[in-house]
């Protein structure tokens, strides 16, 4: 995973695929436990063409631990396999979904 620290509270994620996935969201979770106040992650998915339960578990979890410290978590460049995971599991409703990195970062900047 390429992890870019675009500004003080925001961290952008470019995910890959399975084996790198799951260790890519632990990553993330175990920096998001130090519970920085008004952390927005911003997960480009683009590269993501599949979801384990393992994986919609750490989203949740990275999520989770964002929102009770004032921050989010915004999931852009989802392909169809992948929503199709997020629709059947009801997800779709719990996360923030942008089509792209840019229009994550200027949600992410407002607060949506």
């Amino acid at each position: 995973m390429s992890l870019n620290e675009w500004s003080e509270s925001i961290v952008i994620g470019e995910l890959l695929d399975e084996p790198a996935l799951g260790e890519d969201l632990k990553t993330l979770v175990t920096r998001a436990e130090k519970k920085v106040s008004g952390l927005h992650v911003v997960l480009d998915m683009r590269n993501v063409t599949y979801l384990n339960s393992s994986n919609l578990a750490a989203l949740l979890q990275l999520r989770k631990l964002l929102v009770s410290a004032d921050g989010s978590l915004h999931l852009c460049g989802v392909g169809d396999a992948v929503w199709s995971i997020l629709l059947m599991t009801g997800l779709d409703r719990l996360f923030k979904f942008t089509d792209d990195v840019p229009t994550a970062l200027a949600a992410a900047q407002l607060g949506l």
